[in-house]
């Protein structure tokens, strides 16, 4: 019975689509998610991901989507998203008002990260994939169970790049750092 902690390569070559007009913030974390090993393909428009999510829905592991874009805010291809293609998304912005953090996730979102996105944000989001590919399966347990076909939970993950880090987590046994940690009782983030 394999697990995700059985193959050293896993996540490598998850497949990431990252939408955001501001192309420095675009740019920014493209790098950072290459840096993890992932395969990303960007867009500065909403309507022209969810084009391509719609042609190969196949090709993608998850979406990380801005939340305030002029053509098609996040919200919005959230919810063609979820009512068309049942792939995650995160949704990430420099607004940490609860009212549209609580938005993205009634609405779906699967995480929120607060602009500007830290790498170590961004190294554990293959756990939303595994997370969906669970439920879908009617979250049976053991490997079997997490809808990945074979039993392997990284089939459809490429093994190019894969040496160097053994660390699957990729994470060094840090805790992540989303709008979810940082958010006090109070509602508005704490310090670190």
């Amino acid at each position: 019975m394999s697990t995700e902690l059985e193959n050293p390569r896993f996540p490598v070559g998850l497949r990431v689509i990252v939408v955001d007009d501001d192309p420095l913030c675009l740019r920014i974390v493209e790098k950072m998610l290459q840096r993890c090993q992932y395969e990303v393909t960007t867009f500065t428009r909403g309507a022209d991901a969810l084009t391509a999510l719609r042609e190969r829905r196949r090709d993608f592991d998850i979406v990380l989507s801005d939340v305030h874009m002029p053509d098609m805010d996040g919200f919005k291809l959230l919810e063609h998203i979820a009512l068309e293609l049942d792939v995650p998304v995160m949704m990430m912005s420099a607004n940490c008002a609860t009212d549209v953090v609580l938005r993205g996730i009634i609405h779906g979102a699967v995480d929120y990260l607060l602009k500007p996105v830290r790498i170590e944000e961004l190294r554990n989001i293959w756990q939303h994939v595994v997370r969906k590919r669970r439920e879908d399966s009617g979250g049976e347990h053991g490997a079997g169970g997490l809808g990945f076909g074979s039993g392997d939970p990284t089939e459809g993950f490429s093994d190019e790049g894969s040496e160097g880090s053994r660390d699957p987590h990729g994470s060094g046994g840090k805790k992540g750092n989303s709008k979810r940690d940082r958010v006090g009782a109070g509602g508005s983030p704490s310090k670190k």
